[in-house]
């Protein structure tokens, strides 16, 4: 199931090893950056913003 991001929220969000903008992949229900190549998790509807707990995408 898809965890609702909602648009201000991403407006605000970013990445903390680029500082650039994050997405929302609702597939794989994670926060993407596709500057640093990272995916953040979302657990229990809250992002998990540190990359030790990034996966690399590519």
């Amino acid at each position: 199931m898809s965890t609702k991001i909602d648009d201000w929220l991403l407006d605000i969000l970013a990445c903390p090893q680029s500082q650039a903008p994050l997405r929302h992949d609702p597939e794989t229900d994670e926060l993407v950056c596709d500057e640093s190549g990272l995916a953040y998790p979302i657990r229990d509807g809250i992002p998990v913003l540190l990359v030790d707990e990034a996966r690399k995408v590519g």
